[in-house]
């Protein structure tokens, strides 16, 4: 069995694989999210849960998922167990945040996964319509209102987002949950 993940060994592995700013800040409110879903759902993993977010994406600028979708994912398990870190769980709930590749959420962490990534990516969505672009002006009811209207960050997937209930944690206190932890990082995220 090999070692836990730490965060700092985390954040080097994103950022010696991830150049891209908007992925790395993208990568850091997942983590956020995950986070403040841990503090919910399970008190004790708080640090790991917010780790598989912040990897989430490990593989987005290695693997050729424009072209083959399913390759996003699995590249990323692969990556972290090439470095030395061969957790079946992480690696589980990496690739359930993309079904495509084969494997679809069975866990709550891997539906806290699915549905935290395209919220993050939403949210975000919805402070670029404020005039000050600023996680601070967004409310829950704006997120709401926007979430109901098809064509408003259209690439956000709704169906994903919607796999938090399956936690037992409501649509409502999911926003709720991630405009509080994106807000608590804002600054580092640009936000």
């Amino acid at each position: 069995m090999s070692e836990r993940i730490t965060r700092e060994q985390a954040w080097k592995l994103l950022n010696d694989n991830v150049k891209g700013e908007n992925y790395i800040t993208h990568s850091m409110a997942v983590e956020a999210i995950m986070r403040g879903l841990a503090k919910r759902l399970a008190p004790d993993d708080v640090e790991y849960w917010g780790i598989c977010g912040l990897l989430h994406d490990l593989d987005e600028e290695t693997c050729p998922w424009r072209e083959d979708l399913s390759t996003h994912g699995p590249t990323s398990a692969r990556m972290l167990k090439d470095a030395g870190f061969d957790d079946e769980v992480m690696a589980n709930a990496i690739m359930a945040h993309n079904p495509v590749c084969g494997k679809s959420p069975e866990t709550t962490l891997e539906y806290a996964m699915i549905a935290a990534d395209p919220m993050s990516g939403f949210i975000k969505a919805v402070a670029q319509i404020y005039p000050d672009k600023k996680l601070a002006s967004v409310k829950k009811k704006s997120v709401t209102k926007r979430f109901k209207e098809s064509r408003f960050a259209a690439g956000a997937n709704r169906q994903y987002m919607m796999e938090i209930e399956k936690t037992g944690i409501s649509f409502d206190e999911f926003v709720d949950i991630s405009l509080a932890e994106m807000l608590e990082i804002a600054d580092q995220i640009g936000l």
